[in-house]
């Protein structure tokens, strides 16, 4: 196994040990010990897998994420009634 395909696996192995993970590109780098150049030819070869996705803000997260996130809770404006009526 080369290294670019260890470091793949790596890397693909700390994003699905910790979902919600958003890295900058010099994040994974650090967190996997992987050589710049290298770290971002194993970041595009993930995002061409269409297993990471880039955020506008230059953070990498898992793309399954962003497609399936959880529901959020919903919010409802509650209506007070302060008209109450009277008992005639």
């Amino acid at each position: 196994m080369t290294s670019i395909q260890s470091s793949i696996q790596r890397v693909r192995a700390e994003y699905l040990e910790m979902p919600g993970l958003r890295l900058k590109a010099e994040q994974v780098q650090r967190l996997c010990g992987i050589e710049g150049a290298s770290c971002q030819a194993v970041l595009d070869t993930l995002v061409s897998a269409k297993f990471l996705y880039v955020k506008a803000d230059g953070h990498y997260a898992r793309l399954t994420e962003e497609l399936f996130s959880r529901p959020r809770a919903a919010s409802a404006a509650l209506r007070i009634d302060t008209h109450s009526k009277k008992a005639s």
